[in-house]
Formats: C-alpha cells, structure tokens, sequence
C-alpha cells in the first residue's frame, strides 16, 4: 500500500507540474502584458510626473474629483450602463424565450441577430452615419412626413444613437447566451407544471429564471464591461470631443493621453478598474444570496 501510495503522490506530482508548465506561457503573457503594467501604472498615479517624479499622495485623485470634465464623463459613463446593461438583458432574454419556439424562418432570424457581431467595427459605424447624418436616411423620412431635421450627434439625442448602436451590435451576442441556457433546462419540468397547474409566469420565474440564473449573471457582467468599450463607436462616430451627453470616461482618457498627462490617465484607469471590480463583487455577492434563497 506504500508503495502504492507513492506512486500516486509521484504521478499527482506529475500532473500538477504538466498543468503548470502548459499554464506558464499564458500566465507569463498576461504578466507581462496586464498585471505588471496594470502594478506600474497605479504606481505613476501617485506620482507627481512619469520620468522623475516624486510621490505626490492622493494629489492626482483629488484633481480628477475637482475636474467637471471628468465629472461630467463619470457621470455620463454611469448614466450610459445604467440604461443600457438592463435593457440589453431584458431584449435577449425576450428574443431567446421568442426564438426558442418553434417558429417559422427561426433560423434566419437567429442568423440575422448574429451578424452583427461579424460585421467591422468601421463598417457599422458607415451605415449608422448614414441613418444619423443631417442629411441621412431618418432625417430624409422626417422631412418627408413633415417634421424637422433633427442633428442627432450635436444634440441631446446623441445619447439616444449610441444607445441603440450598443443594442443593436451586442443584442445577438447575450441571446446565445440565452438561448443555450434555455435549451439546458429540462422540459419535463415545465410538463411537471402544467400538470399541477402553474400558469406561464409561474414557470418562468419557479423555473425559467432560477435554472438561468448562472447564464443571467454571466450576461449582466458581460454587458457592464461591453457598456465600458463603447469608445469605439462613439469616436467613430463623433470623434474626439463629442456632443457632452456621450462623453464617456473613455474620451476624457484618449485625451488625457493625448496631452500626455500619465499620472491623470493612470488614476482614472485605476478608479475604473476599481469601480467594475467594486461591481463585479457586488453581484457576485448577491447571485449567492439568490442561489440561497432558490434552494
């Protein structure tokens, strides 16, 4: 039995150091490139400047807090996942439930919310210039019926476009997802229901929900660190000092680094990190309450 023994604890010993040699590489790489840079960039935040300086405290942060552009990029970043992380959650879970019917052309459908994600970035930022533009397609049927022109990238309805740019291009993403979860459910469990006479919304919230819950929370983190990269679409659209109802964290650091203000960008990298990673936990937190609570 000792020997035995041995030669397990020798072959376990075998396979944890297997594992971590075919970890290593992509363990270095993301050292290399996340962490230490990350560890590097917190540091120049508290400095007073990048090649020389000197350790400056909390004096970076306080300017930041002090700055209105950066309030006003916060607050327009908050108000943005706010609005859409909900409504992006709701819409693919509705078009899941909708397409996991058996409806006509459901194939097509399917591949039609998936396109999206494969189309260039450039691409769909042409066709939506085109529907937004001033003299675009929406505002040609506006005129048509009689209504005014409206500037939509120079006015309050700005916010209204990059929120359905975001919609649109990562609806198909989240409905996927949904959909596998959806086919992961057993149907004799609905068939159990209906037999003791539960109605459709009690399905869906006894059964529905309760088996989605790991794909819903998969989702809503998703959609938070997608509402954070809609940088893209924005500055395609608006370029770099947009219309003040779409000017995200992201502008103010593009052009924080444009002006070369290290210790100003890395601090608001750092309160960013800090503020998702302040999220992240808090649904973790409570998906765990839920799953106490369903069980």
């Amino acid at each position: 039995m000792k020997k035995w023994g041995f030669w397990h604890a020798c072959f376990r010993n075998n396979d944890t150091a297997a594992a971590w040699m075919f970890l290593s590489p992509s363990l270095i790489g993301f050292a290399l490139f996340y962490l230490i840079p990350f560890a590097q960039g917190v540091g120049y935040s508290f400095m007073d400047r990048a090649v020389g300086g000197r350790f400056a405290g909390w004096d970076n942060y306080r300017s930041l807090l002090a700055s209105e552009s950066f309030r006003k990029a916060a607050s327009n970043t908050f108000y943005f996942t706010s609005v859409t992380v909900p409504l992006i959650v709701v819409l693919s879970l509705g078009f899941a439930l909708l397409l996991n019917q058996n409806l006509y052309l459901r194939n097509a459908l399917r591949t039609a919310y998936v396109l999206p994600l494969v189309v260039p970035i450039a691409s769909i930022i042409a066709v939506w210039q085109m529907l937004f533009d001033w003299n675009g397609t929406l505002n040609a049927w506006l005129s048509y019926f009689g209504h005014e022109r409206v500037d939509w990238m120079k006015t309050n309805a700005a916010r209204i476009v990059v929120i359905a740019v975001y919609l649109w291009k990562n609806i198909g993403y989240n409905m996927i997802l949904f959909l596998a979860g959806l086919q992961q459910i057993p149907k004799d469990y609905y068939e159990t229901a209906k037999v003791e006479g539960a109605g459709r919304v009690r399905q869906f919230v006894g059964i529905t929900l309760v088996y989605l819950t790991p794909t819903m929370f998969f989702v809503v983190i998703m959609s938070i660190v997608n509402s954070f990269k809609v940088f893209r679409e924005t500055y395609l659209i608006a370029g770099d000092y947009p219309h003040d109802s779409i000017y995200m964290l992201q502008h103010y650091m593009n052009n924080t680094f444009m002006s070369l203000d290290i210790q100003k960008l890395t601090a608001v990298a750092t309160m960013m990190v800090l503020c998702i990673l302040w999220i992240v936990l808090a649904l973790f937190a409570v998906e765990r309450r839920f799953r106490q609570f369903t069980e």
